[in-house]
C-alpha cells in the first residue's frame, strides 16, 4: 500500500488517503470510500464545522461504518 500526501475537498474531507488502493465499489468488504466521506463530513457538521479535525473525522467514520458492517454481516 503507497500512502499519498493528504488532501481535503471543499467539505474538509481527506480526498487522497490511499485512494488508488480502494473502488468505488462497495459492498461484502465493507462501507465504500464514497460512504465513509459523507459520515466524515456529517461528523464534521455534527462537531460544529471546525477545521482541523478532517483526518479525525474521517477515521472515526470509516470505524463506525465498520462496525456497523460487520455488524449486520453478523445477522
Amino acid at each position: 500500500m503507497k500512502t499519498q500526501n493528504l488532501k481535503t475537498n471543499a467539505h474538509d474531507v481527506p480526498t487522497g488517503i490511499l485512494q488508488s488502493d480502494f473502488a468505488e465499489e462497495g459492498g461484502k468488504n465493507g462501507p465504500t470510500p464514497a460512504e465513509i466521506r459523507q459520515r466524515a463530513f456529517e461528523i464534521h457538521i455534527e462537531r460544529g464545522g471546525i477545521h482541523g479535525c478532517d483526518l479525525d473525522d474521517y477515521l472515526q467514520a470509516e470505524r463506525e461504518l465498520q462496525e456497523k458492517h460487520i455488524k449486520s454481516s453478523r445477522e
